[in-house]
């Protein structure tokens, strides 16, 4: 069982992401995230993307930690 803090944020590194749960990889590809901006954090690239920011993470956490994860605004920042 995961923890909330252990939770994917919009603030975290979309790198650090990709190593850590790998079967988040598809949803990056999905949502057309590029390699050249692993070193940015989430937020700052759903938007330039304009994609709506709590969609991404959502899918990110759901795909990391299965269906029914509740979403980063259930856990502390």
């Amino acid at each position: 069982m995961f923890r909330f803090d252990q939770l994917i944020r919009r603030s975290t590194i979309i790198r650090d992401v990709k190593q850590q749960y790998p079967a988040t990889i598809p949803v990056f590809e999905q949502f057309r995230f590029r390699p050249p901006c692993d070193d940015c954090d989430i937020e700052t690239v759903a938007r330039k993307n304009g994609l709506d920011v709590r969609t991404v993470v959502d899918a990110l956490n759901q795909a990391a930690f299965g269906p029914g994860t509740d979403n980063e605004d259930h856990a502390s920042n």
